[in-house]
């Protein structure tokens, strides 16, 4: 299997390294291996990640797990209402001298050593900050103390506050659509998970619990030429690749694709989205599901099983109905495999 430019390791020697990868976050996120999939791919194809979920399920812990195994270092930032884009770059305060001081923030201090940067409630953070997250997550740099600092190893996990609506400013379509995906964590559902969750007191102390996850599984200045080596080996058959236009068709106009959803106008239903970066971004996804497994080679269940957490949220809707995105965003894409003959 093809040789990591510059280097000679081959990806076939990092499968075996993504797969310890995924079995070591496992161990500390119980009931989560389709989120844990996910997010391995999106480590694989170098794309940033919005996650969803309640309180409590486990997403500081995923992150935090991640890290440790791809060995980089770990920043988190809470978004607040009064949060401006300067918190990010740099903390000003008084010193124990009572001078005042300007040190490194929460992007600077780790330099370029920086692998995984959480952005928690994002929501309620302000445009102004989106916009400096957004150039963040489109160059890997940011300007601060008169220069340009780079991140060259960087990936951007995001949370959404899905409950609470004062004080929050939802993302613009833009800012969405620079996120690879947008992954929903749940409370795991399984009897034995839940109860080792609550009863266990191995998972009620957070340091201790991420001490078990091996660090360094990954080797986080490496992930960028492993990525590429991955879009190189993985191919699309000429079948595929009209699968795949055939699908981005039904879901920019279900209409004239014969989709029909209950309760739902199919005829003014799509305002917008799924764009060719969206689509691209898909068969990045499904490359690196081939890859992981086994095969060189895309199938229609690859595209099928990122197609959610990939293109949900690239399709923008009349205001209608978006009240009720989540369930009619998971129906259309249902739906557009059970239109689309798959080859």
């Amino acid at each position: 299997m093809h040789a990591i430019a510059g280097s000679d390791e081959r990806i076939a020697d990092w499968h075996a390294r993504a797969l310890a990868f995924e079995r070591e976050v496992a161990k500390v996120v119980l009931g989560q291996e389709r989120v844990i999939r996910m997010l391995s791919i999106a480590v694989f194809a170098r794309g940033h990640v919005l996650l969803e979920g309640d309180v409590g399920v486990g997403k500081t812990t995923l992150l935090r797990a991640m890290a440790r195994a791809i060995g980089g270092a770990y920043e988190r930032v809470e978004g607040t209402v009064d949060l401006m884009p300067s918190d990010l770059v740099y903390d000003a305060r008084i010193g124990d001298d009572g001078r005042p001081r300007v040190d490194p923030g929460p992007l600077l201090r780790r330099g370029t050593g920086l692998s995984i940067f959480f952005f928690n409630e994002i929501n309620r953070a302000r445009p102004q900050v989106h916009s400096l997250l957004l150039r963040l997550m489109a160059e890997g740099t940011v300007s601060a103390f008169g220069q340009d600092h780079v991140f060259p190893y960087l990936q951007v996990f995001a949370d959404r506050n899905r409950v609470e609506r004062e004080e929050t400013f939802e993302l613009p379509a833009a800012a969405r659509d620079r996120f690879f995906m947008e992954v929903q964590v749940a409370a795991p559902t399984g009897m034995q998970a839940r109860t080792a969750l609550i009863f266990d007191p191995r998972f009620h102390h957070m340091d201790r619990l991420l001490s078990e996850v091996r660090e360094g599984v990954l080797d986080h200045t490496r992930l960028g030429a492993v990525a590429g080596a991955i879009q190189e080996a993985v191919h699309a058959s000429p079948a595929i690749a009209a699968y795949t236009v055939a699908l981005w068709d039904a879901v920019r106009n279900p209409h004239a694709a014969g989709i029909a959803l209950s309760g739902v106008r199919m005829d003014r239903l799509v305002q917008g989205g799924a764009s060719p970066r969206g689509m691209s971004y898909l068969v990045r996804a499904a490359r690196v599901r081939a890859w992981l497994e086994g095969r060189t080679m895309i199938v229609p269940e690859d595209l099928r099983a990122v197609f959610p957490e990939v293109m949900a949220h690239r399709i923008f809707f009349d205001p209608v109905y978006e009240m009720r995105r989540e369930e009619i965003a998971a129906a259309l894409c249902r739906a557009a495999f059970e239109t689309v003959p798959a080859p």
